[in-house]
């Protein structure tokens, strides 16, 4: 096929030698099969910010840290710099989250290099050695649901370990290859203790789990592995081999109003202090 304009620096630069075709469009990036000398590969090609759907979501964006002061206020003001540096920290968060996860035992694709706007990365294959198909691609039997659904969940919990929430996990983001569940499309995956979003991301992500599996194993529809999750999280006591019940038992304590209006109070006032501190 005809090289890409965005692979043909890697195949100049001598890092591909061959683009063999498209695995897969998505709405932040083309997936294109690759081979690197005796290696198939992939290559991730991220689209142009205008072309995302992330792309003004500045959720997803809380809590992650640039090189300098510079590039943040680049960043802040939307300068062209500053739209360039917050291009390559996009792109730059999902090869630090891969690294992280696969560290910490999170079944992920092993990532190689990210070069001019494209990732690559291992090709993640099934049993026949041929592209893994995603989650949502395949029919699954009630019994198969139901292990592959205790196995992601474990993932979630994985990953949260390690600090990371994807933001965006689902059938259409999981590949089943020939050791289980792959999980993949990591460039909004969110910082947990950096993100005022988190607790909802992740109890997002876990409901797509459980609303997926439930088609094929309705008993799944009442679990709350998410709420359990993050409350396991919040008090530290989540650990990647905590048993989980996928049930919560309900708060029935009534609210300190007075204890929560001081608390606010308190933090009126601390936000004064820093615009006078900064108007100083």
């Amino acid at each position: 096929m005809k090289t890409p304009k965005r692979l043909q620096t890697l195949v100049a630069e001598g890092l591909v030698d061959e683009v063999m075709r498209q695995l897969m469009s998505g709405k932040e990036a083309t997936v294109y099969m690759v081979r690197c000398g005796e290696e198939i590969r992939c290559a991730k090609v991220y689209k142009d910010t205008k072309q995302r759907s992330f792309r003004n979501n500045a959720s997803y964006q809380e809590g992650r840290k640039v090189k300098n002061s510079r590039q943040a206020r680049a960043m802040e003001k939307g300068t062209r710099y500053g739209r360039q540096m917050q291009e390559e920290a996009w792109q730059s968060a999902e090869v630090d989250a891969l690294y992280r996860l696969a560290a910490a035992g999170v079944s992920v694709p092993k990532p190689y290099i990210c070069y001019e706007g494209v990732l690559l990365m291992e090709l993640v294959t099934d049993t026949e050695g041929n592209p893994a198909p995603r989650l949502n691609d395949i029919e699954l039997s009630a019994e198969q649901s139901l292990k592959l659904y205790a196995g992601l969940i474990n993932q979630v919990v994985r990953m949260l370990c390690a600090g990371i929430i994807h933001g965006d996990l689902s059938e259409y983001n999981i590949l089943v290859g020939s050791d289980g569940p792959v999980i993949i499309d990591l460039p909004q995956a969110v910082d947990a203790a950096g993100n005022s979003n988190a607790a909802s991301m992740l109890e997002r992500d876990v409901a797509n789990l459980t609303s997926y599996f439930s088609r094929f194993s309705p008993q799944l529809a009442s679990l709350q592995y998410g709420k359990e999750i993050w409350r396991l999280y919040l008090a530290g006591q989540l650990t990647p081999d905590r048993e989980l019940t996928g049930h919560i038992e309900a708060d029935h304590r009534i609210a300190d109003v007075a204890a929560v209006l001081e608390e606010v109070k308190l933090a009126l006032i601390e936000e004064e202090r820093r615009k006078l501190y900064q108007a100083g």
